[in-house]
């Protein structure tokens, strides 16, 4: 079994998750100065700052997905299920408290105490620091099913309980006792709000009434109603504008006045759901809105009559991706298209480079005209689209076709928008067919042509700047069934494509002539090509893959493994490793070239889209019932991976998704042995007694030692200038009747500079190594000591072999026979060379009157020249297999 994260792919972080159906949390940071967002998002808490909407924190992750969500100022609460913890920092669990047996569903900081209340109505008051309880207390569900939960500003140890019956009761807790039970308004109190005023608090109903009730007095000062349903959030200004905003589960917002009790304004469509959380900045003209329709959306109020328009914003799909692209070369965009109808890029480097490029619509101004909730304009999802950054800044460089919608669209990332042309075939022009509709599109690497294959088997090619229909394949059309993919090759020389009658056809893209065709094993339902290598992918609706070569137009490699509907796959960008993700919830890595599975691991849920970056270092997957878009890293880059074939009994592991944050590497070498093949390969000296190998010291120590005198004199520093003897101040004179300065001294040195260095010089270590050779014919000792020398130090002791130098006949004649040893050897083959060429250099007059130097010399040239006839036969092989790969056509 793999380890989790010790596979070929390692979970790295998500894209595009901003908002849940949990209501957010305003904190304030005193020593910051600064308003934080505190948002459950899945398992984690993500801190946002409300400055720049710029994350700040991630919490670690909890077991499951996080349910309810409060925070005092020094600890955020979360609570899963029957559990709650608290996070200090925005990071790490310090506390825990278990004791509810049902799911918790109401959090209330409250001091020292936190408290909170399950779905079968025990409150439970826990001691913060302790994790004890303080108390418990058990409602009855029949006349009183706590549904909110307030603390009364200035009320000590007071809470306030709504109900689904519609009483109120206040509680002192401190002391366990019921103070005050208000009878209500006959409805369900969904939520409670603290006003700004002492005493009075805002009561959301289920009816879609907010009343606004001082409860010292238990007196109504207003009541209000909204016809969009309940009321599922209340907010009140404080920066001096006495309003009061509410929220509704079909997403609009109502602003109500409280000097002239009556609706102000409305802002309708702020989320596409129901309003979770929503939170005015305390002393400032701001609203914070969060919805389970993935939107976080920060308001400003500086318009005419009190509206709002949104200052920052952060959203990503609403409903689950579809298909996932990388968009351009540089691996920072992916593009995403969604069940929500919206097309949208989504930044691998930061939040804030992410855009919408909108919804889909038949016609944008009656579309922007109707809204978004009663909008018969909006195109259905897209269910595949092509993208090219060659001319996007000249025109339109996306392709998109829609489910069940014959007419294709052109979208243009540069001004983050729909394109201006709709293509659909001209007999069309005038009525849409229900039953027929576009499945696949792809478009030309120069960005200039869009092909389109249609549910009938036509195929049809069309201009990207001008929309002008270009011609069609085939007689009437290209295939017999609908068409399931289409590829059109780097060069815009062929177009591939495949259709459910199982046949693959490949046209010329220009003449629109059919070159070549046959039948596949069975009914494709995909197919991918990677133009670089002109590698073709093609998933087959038996679960199987094949790999096509488009220049010799033959299968090449099928895989076969998994056990569910292939949704998608992606190649490597050198072409070389095929990426396949299944129902079977599998993601499996094919290597092409050894035609192996390398790579296997499970996901909790499908993927129905990959993509891998262009610079290789993502693969990025959408997954089904899922709104983020997750990236994994390649550890390959990064770290030692084995890329061997998985056995056939291999069984994977199942591997949790990526959170928001960076996920730590696993260590692989923690307490288990690391396996054979990942142990880091070390290369002997010399790998085989028939192969000359060379040493590793770099070039700089042998190299330019025949050329060092060259080196010496280029080197030598120009003489400094003499100083002029400084004249003294008084000038001596001779003593006498005629006053004469006195002549400066001639500075005459007789004395010899030339030393006679044979009779000072003391044998240095390598002279003594040499002469323990001569007797145990070992020349390791010398040689490391000569490889450990740099290239001025190595003729120095070159130097002092000979007589005059220290050395004597026998310790040349010892150099001579490590020379020898090495060229036998076969290894340091080049360090021989140099050694060798630097010591007759300077020895040659000594070595020509040396009979036995000459003798040894004579035999170094013979195995000199056997070892060189070798290695020429060995060169002249190689360059003739090189030439006959590059020229013959294989």
């Amino acid at each position: 079994m793999a380890r989790e994260g010790a596979g070929l792919f390692a979970p790295f972080r998500v894209l595009g998750r901003f908002s849940g159906h949990v209501p957010h949390v305003l904190r304030y940071h005193g020593r910051h100065r600064e308003f934080y967002l505190a948002l459950a998002i899945g398992r984690s808490v993500h801190t946002y700052n409300v400055k720049k909407l710029g994350i700040v924190a991630v919490s670690n992750t909890l077991p499951q997905d996080i349910t309810c969500l409060a925070a005092d100022r020094m600890l955020i609460f979360a609570s899963y299920d029957n559990i709650l913890h608290a996070f200090a920092r925005n990071k790490e669990v310090v506390h825990t408290y278990e004791g509810h047996k049902a799911r918790i569903h109401l959090l209330q900081p409250f001091g020292d105490h936190v408290i909170s209340v399950d779905v079968d109505n025990v409150l439970i008051v826990w001691n913060i620091q302790s994790e004890e309880e303080y108390l418990q207390v058990d409602f009855d569900k029949a006349t009183f099913a706590v549904s909110a939960l307030l603390h009364p500003s200035t009320y000590l140890n007071k809470i306030l309980l709504g109900s689904e019956q519609g009483t109120l009761q206040l509680w002192n807790i401190r002391s366990n006792k019921l103070l005050y039970s208000f009878p209500g308004w006959g409805l369900a109190v969904t939520t409670l709000e603290q006003a700004p005023a002492v005493d009075v608090v805002a009561v959301g109903l289920v009816s879609g009434h907010i009343i606004v009730h001082n409860i010292k007095f238990d007196e109504t000062l207003m009541k209000f109603q909204q016809d969009w349903g309940p009321i599922t959030a209340i907010s009140f200004r404080t920066d001096g504008h006495p309003v009061m905003a509410a929220g509704s589960p079909v997403g609009h917002i109502a602003l109500w006045d409280l000097e002239e009790k009556k609706l102000m304004c409305q802002m309708q469509d702020a989320h596409s759901t129901a309003i979770a959380g929503m939170s005015f900045v305390p002393g400032e003209p701001l609203l914070i809105t969060n919805g389970a329709d993935n939107a976080l959306r920060v308001w400003i109020f500086d318009g005419p009559g009190g509206t709002a328009r949104v200052l920052r914003s952060r959203m990503g799909h609403s409903a689950p991706p579809t298909k996932i692209r990388y968009h351009g070369q540089n691996g920072e965009q992916i593009l995403s298209a969604g069940q929500d109808g919206t097309l949208q890029s989504f930044s691998t480097v930061h939040e804030k480079f992410n855009k919408s490029l909108g919804r889909g619509s038949i016609n944008k101004k009656k579309s922007k005209k109707k809204g978004l909730k009663l909008d018969t304009m909006a195109l259905p999802p897209i269910t595949a689209f092509a993208s090219e950054v060659a001319h996007q800044s000249d025109w339109d460089g996306i392709i998109a076709c829609h489910q069940g919608y014959i007419t294709c669209t052109t979208w243009n990332y540069q001004k983050t928008s729909m394109g201006a042309h709709k293509l659909r075939p001209e007999e069309f022009s005038k009525h849409k067919p229900i039953d027929i509709y576009a499945t696949a599109v792809d478009i030309t690497s120069c960005g200039n042509f869009a092909v389109i294959g249609m549910s009938t088997g036509q195929i049809d090619v069309y201009n990207m700047q001008s929309g002008i229909h270009r011609g069609h394949y085939g007689k009437e059309k290209a295939h017999e069934g609908a068409i399931r993919g289409l590829a059109v090759d780097g060069l815009n020389q062929l177009v591939i494509t495949t259709g459910s009658e199982g046949l693959i056809k490949f046209w010329k893209f220009k003449t629109k002539d059919l070159v070549y065709s046959t039948e596949l094993s069975s009914s494709p339902s995909g197919i991918l090509l990677h133009r670089d290598s002109g590698i073709l992918g093609i998933a087959f609706d038996d679960f199987t893959i094949s790999v096509l070569d488009i220049e010799t137009r033959k299968i090449v490699r099928t895989f076969s493994g998994h056990h569910g509907r292939i949704n998608d796959m992606a190649f490597s960008p050198d072409g070389r490793w095929l990426i396949t993700s299944s129902m079977d919830c599998s993601i499996k890595t094919w290597d092409l070239p050894s035609g192996c599975l390398i790579d296997c691991f499970l996901v909790d849920s499908a993927a129905v889209s990959l993509t891998m970056s262009p610079t290789g270092d993502f693969l990025a997957s959408a997954h089904v019932d899922d709104l983020g878009i997750y990236l994994w890293s390649n550890r390959s880059l990064y770290s030692l991976v084995s890329l061997r074939p998985l056995p056939a009994d291999y069984e994977p592991s199942l591997v949790t998704l990526p959170s928001t944050c960076p996920m730590q590497d696993v260590d692989v070498s923690g307490d288990e042995e690391p396996c054979d093949e990942m142990i880091e390969y070390v290369s002997p000296e010399q790998l085989g007694e028939q192969l000359v190998t060379l040493s590793l010291l770099p070039e700089s120590r042998w190299k330019n030692l025949l050329n060092l005198d060259i080196i010496k004199k280029k080197n030598k520093p120009r003489e400094p200038p003499k100083v002029p003897k400084s004249a003294p101040f008084f000038i001596p004179t001779v003593p006498g009747l005629i006053p004469r300065y006195i002549l400066p001294e001639e500075e005459n040195d007789t004395q010899s500079k030339v030393v006679n260095l044979g009779v000072l010089a003391q044998k240095s270590d390598f002279c003594i190594h040499l002469e323990e050779a001569l007797s145990t014919n070992e020349y390791k000792a010398p040689l490391d000591l000569l490889k450990s020398l740099g290239p001025s130090n190595i003729e120095v002791e070159l130097r002092g072999l000979a007589p005059e130098g220290g050395g004597s006949m026998e310790v040349m004649l010892s150099f001579l026979r490590m020379i020898g040893m090495m060229l036998n050897k076969k290894y340091n083959f080049e360090l021989a060379q140099a050694y060798l060429a630097l010591f007759l250099k300077l020895h040659l007059k000594i070595l020509s009157s040396e009979p036995n130097l000459l003798e040894e010399l004579s035999k170094l040239s013979m195995q000199l020249e056997e070892t060189w006839i070798h290695l020429r036969a060995l060169f002249n092989q190689s360059l003739c297999v090189l030439t006959y790969m590059k020229s013959a056509l294989l």
